[in-house]
């Protein structure tokens, strides 16, 4: 597409932290990056959202960034948007601890807060985007309960936002599988109507039957061609032992890289070195991947050996301030910034692929397609007044404006009171 056909104009940005450049879009992409003010014709206007003027992008909208900092849109991997709160008054904490305990609560409460439902998966999705996110892989709710309900109200949410927030959905069944005769079907129902993933949950610890939850969520995988995204809280070398099992299936029957993923995979930095070391090299050898939510008290997953496996891992919020916890709001830097701060990240360079992770990087577990600030991406544009990546992220900085596939968002006004 040529440059002269740009309707809107993102003026004096420096793409992270580099030169100040014009970043020009048009149907809802990139269709270039120049130096700014490099002859494109448009008559230079006042405040930050200038109007156009005449030249070759006459009729085009301009947005002053004033030299901030831009970033690609940030990408949130492992979300729950179906099942907040948010919206409501407090909810005060309460049922018993622990994973059992937790659904337990959540399955005596949810019908009371709406949950699922398609305001509900709307809030949370537009608080995501006042911080910057623009695209999220989400885990929805699949159960006897409530059947297929919840995907359908999360892809209202997204139409109801009009494709600003690029959803992929994951079939989660948070209750089990095998224990709940009937979940193996449902999941299998999600997958044949255009699920991207189903999920799976702690195979040792919820189903008893390590074996069996595999086999059965690996079945529906090779027959629909869906992909898998399982919880993994197992320790240890139970946990270890799960990631075994995973990757064994993944080699038998062929799974594409990319297609299976392991959520939060806490055995990984609990096993000795050189156990991680051999899980992560088959790992990238099948292209298996993993996300993480950064918990506080824990080990953070090390960078380092990640990378130089050639292993790809990716951010998320998990909950939004739910039944699981009054934690959580939305903001994947803040994720980011967490993953740092507690694996003592503080390198430039390592500062600066926590961001890559958070936001270029990231987005593979959401589309195929270059999710950066380069001609031919989708425009998701996040602008922040910070000096550069490493800045942005250790003072997390607030955004500024958000533009979502090409649609100009002000943070302001998408503000929302978290109990109205």
């Amino acid at each position: 597409m040529a440059t002269d056909e740009a309707t809107l104009i993102i003026r004096d940005v420096r793409p992270w932290g580099g030169a100040r450049s014009d970043i020009r879009v048009a149907e809802g992409r990139i269709v270039s990056v120049t130096a700014t003010g490099a002859g494109d014709g448009v008559a230079d206007g006042a405040g930050a959202d200038a109007g156009a003027g005449a030249g070759t992008d006459a009729g085009a909208r301009v947005v002053d960034g004033r030299g901030q900092l831009a970033l690609p849109g940030f990408v949130n991997t492992h979300a729950h948007v179906d099942k907040s709160w948010w919206g409501h008054e407090w909810e005060s904490y309460g049922g018993e601890p622990g994973t059992q305990g937790r659904i337990a609560h959540e399955r005596a409460r949810r019908d009371a807060l709406g949950i699922p439902s398609e305001p509900v998966a709307t809030r949370v999705l537009r608080e995501g985007l006042r911080t910057g996110t623009t695209r999220v892989r989400t885990h929805v709710d699949v159960d006897l309960g409530v059947g297929l309900r919840g995907i359908d109200a999360v892809r209202g949410a997204a139409d109801a936002l009009d494709g600003a927030v690029e959803v992929s959905i994951v079939a989660f069944p948070q209750d089990g599988v095998l224990r709940r005769p009937g979940v193996l079907d449902l999941l299998r129902q999600a997958a044949t109507a255009g699920a991207d993933h189903i999920g799976g949950l702690d195979p040792s610890l919820i189903d008893r039957d390590p074996v069996g939850q595999l086999d059965g969520l690996f079945a529906i995988a090779a027959d629909t061609g869906c992909g898998i995204d399982i919880h993994l809280h197992e320790p240890a070398e139970l946990g270890a032992f799960a990631f075994d099992l995973v990757l064994d299936r993944v080699e038998r029957l062929g799974i594409a890289p990319g297609l299976v993923n392991i959520a939060h995979g806490f055995a990984i930095v609990d096993v000795d070195p050189v156990r991680r070391r051999d899980l992560l090299a088959r790992m990238a050898s099948l292209g298996v991947t993993m996300t993480t939510v950064a918990p506080v008290r824990m080990r953070q997953l090390p960078l380092h050996e990640f990378d130089d496996a050639g292993v790809r891992f990716g951010f998320g919020t998990d909950g939004i301030r739910d039944l699981w916890s009054p934690y959580g709001d939305g903001d994947l830097l803040g994720i980011a910034w967490q993953y740092a701060r507690a694996g003592g990240v503080v390198r430039d360079a390592d500062l600066t692929r926590v961001v890559e992770l958070a936001t270029r990087d990231g987005a593979r577990f959401v589309t195929d397609e270059a999710h950066d600030l380069v001609t031919g991406a989708r425009a998701d544009v996040v602008l922040l007044d910070a000096e550069n990546p490493m800045d942005a992220l250790v003072r997390r900085v607030p955004r500024s404006l958000v533009v979502a596939g090409g649609r100009v968002f002000d943070p302001a006004e998408l503000a929302q009171r978290p109990w109205e």
